[in-house]
């Protein structure tokens, strides 16, 4: 009879002996499994992975574990997914209206300037033009005289004419016995003059506030013609007359009502704008 120490001994050795000839027997398992058979077994036959690799067999698992998937083989044969193709021209709408233009963006930074072009081909030669107007020419001068006497008093006199030969454009003005210049340039002017018996006769020749000639005779027994001209450079408004000196000794110009014996004349030589 065999004691239990034995008995366990036995079991031992005996699960050992199983143990061996499983993991002996396990490669020649594989190489004759069938091929064709149904790769999916149901849990209960199903042995997990770890089992086939290192041979052990020793993995239990419960009956309420989550299934697992099934293994899954190469194809020997190439799998192709097929791609629905869509026309995306049956998809694409109707063109829209053109919309309104936007607002101008800010102005931008001038840049530098480039580099000087070349020189463009030589052109045709134009048509004549219209003839010009001739050369402009100026004009001024006047020719004025007194039929009347002038005495001399306590101030200066202007001399103002009564009779108008000349006045072009009407640049003397008769109201103040003065010629004012429009036409700047070179004049000429000349004043005539008879003088009184026993009595001095004393002008001047004006331009503006300044004297610029004197007609002058001294007391005598006869009356006589006295003459003054010159030639002055004129501009703009500035004006020419003839003056009569103050009364510090009795002065005067004859003449009278019927005959005139005062003139005072004057006309432009050569106008500034022409050079």
């Amino acid at each position: 009879m065999f004691g239990p120490a034995k008995i366990k001994m036995l079991i031992s050795s005996l699960v050992l002996l199983m143990v061996v000839f499983a993991k002996w027997v396990e490669p020649y398992i594989a190489q004759y499994r069938d091929v064709d058979q149904d790769t999916y077994e149901h849990r209960e036959n199903q042995r997990s992975p770890e089992y086939y690799r290192d041979g052990s067999g020793t993995e239990c698992r419960r009956c309420c574990d989550p299934a697992e998937e099934a293994p899954q083989y190469a194809s020997p044969y190439p799998q192709y997914n097929i791609v629905p193709q869509i026309n995306i021209t049956i998809l694409k709408g109707e063109k829209g209206d053109t919309g309104e233009r936007g607002p101008y963006g800010k102005m931008g930074k001038s840049g530098q300037s480039g580099p000087r072009g070349s020189h463009g081909v030589k052109g045709n030669k134009g048509s004549i033009g219209a003839p010009g107007e001739p050369c402009k020419s100026y004009y001024a001068a006047f020719s004025v005289g007194r039929k009347k006497a002038l005495h001399s008093n306590d101030y200066y006199q202007t001399m103002i004419f009564d009779t108008e030969f000349v006045n072009l454009y009407g640049h003397f003005n008769m109201f103040t016995g003065k010629f004012f210049c429009y036409v700047p340039g070179i004049y000429f002017f000349s004043l005539n003059a008879h003088t009184w018996n026993q009595k001095e006769t004393y002008l001047h020749l004006m331009k503006n506030e300044q004297e610029m000639a004197i007609l002058y005779a001294q007391p005598s027994d006869r009356s006589i013609m006295q003459s003054q001209s010159l030639m002055l450079e004129l501009e703009r408004d500035d004006q020419v007359w003839i003056r009569l000196y103050k009364g510090e000794r009795e002065n005067a110009v004859f003449s009278d009502d019927f005959d005139t014996y005062v003139t005072f004349s004057g006309y432009l030589v050569k106008a500034k704008s022409e050079g």
